[in-house]
């Protein structure tokens, strides 16, 4: 089971030392994170790491208690980032441990997003010494395919 953004909310506090049991948060400090937490999602999303976080099409229709179905490797970049997204509005200096933790969690969730861009060979390249003439008409590569393509979310791509 993934977390709720409640739970994400909470440990970002929790990373800022304002956890829940010391300091009773606000519906309105609750809200606030929550919309820099969809906000921090949708940018990810926009740069291609896409994973599977439910955004809102309003900020009005953001639910505390929605679960997110990210996956558990996320977790802590979410957590860590969006604390120290959250640090300078509550007067808070993040610590260097947390700063090195949301950098290489976040490193890791660009390397998983990372696919190479799939090419095609031009017509004009022959199919090479492997390939006997007499098995094909044509000893060149066969003329590459023109399909429209559209990732998860994504942008149409030519």
């Amino acid at each position: 089971m993934s977390y709720t953004k409640r739970q994400f909310v909470e440990e970002a506090f929790a990373e800022l030392g304002m956890a829940s049991y010391t300091f009773d948060l606000s519906p309105q400090q609750l809200d606030a994170c929550l919309r820099r937490l969809d906000t921090m999602m949708a940018t990810w999303n926009a740069r291609g790491i896409r994973l599977g976080y439910p955004l809102p099409s309003n900020p009005q229709d953001s639910d505390l208690d929605t679960d997110t179905q990210v996956p558990d490797s996320a977790n802590e970049a979410i957590i860590t980032n969006l604390a120290i997204r959250l640090a300078p509005q509550y007067g808070k200096t993040v610590s260097l441990d947390t700063r090195t933790t949301a950098k290489q969690a976040y490193d890791t969730l660009l390397a998983r997003a990372a696919f190479p861009i799939e090419q095609q060979f031009p017509r004009t390249l022959p199919m090479g010494a492997g390939q006997k003439p007499w098995r094909y008409d044509d000893p060149f590569m066969p003329a590459p395919s023109d399909p429209v393509l559209s990732g998860q979310e994504g942008p149409l791509e030519f």
